[in-house]
């Protein structure tokens, strides 16, 4: 169990220190920012309303994973063992388009992108994988 928490905890600070990383590097102007502003606006706007509903379905999603019925077998069941896939799935859920929005926002200075990866950064207190959350997860009810 141990492995699986520091493997799911490594993979959230890993695309946290991306997403930082590009924060810096746009803002200290390593990288040159609104690369892509104004270049097509129609392209911007599909790509703005496919970051919104998949931000909208994936919070939600992530939040309430573990919830589901055969998920939730699953974990009491296979216990460490379906943690590590579910656990990656549900982070990958948040994190994915939190690191993509803020390339995003960073490429089109689109403040849509900007809040869309602060809410999703705001998310990860609820997933955070400590050891008592992935034991309480794995445990069968009584």
């Amino acid at each position: 169990m141990k492995r699986v928490k520091t493997l799911l905890t490594v993979m959230l600070w890993a695309a946290v220190l991306v997403a930082l990383a590009m924060v810096v590097l746009f803002e200290s102007e390593v990288a040159e920012t609104g690369r892509w502003a104004g270049a097509n606006e129609k392209v911007e706007f599909i790509i703005t309303t496919q970051m919104e509903i998949l931000t909208l379905a994936c919070i939600p999603l992530a939040l309430k994973l573990f919830k589901f019925k055969k998920v939730q077998a699953d974990l009491k069941s296979r216990k460490s063992e379906a943690l590590l896939p579910w656990g990656t799935l549900r982070l990958a859920l948040l994190l994915v388009p939190m690191v993509a929005n803020t390339l995003l926002y960073y490429m089109y200075m689109n403040t849509a992108f900007g809040y869309m990866a602060i809410i999703l950064f705001l998310c990860l207190p609820f997933v955070y994988p400590t050891m008592s959350r992935c034991l309480a997860e794995t445990e069968s009810e009584s």
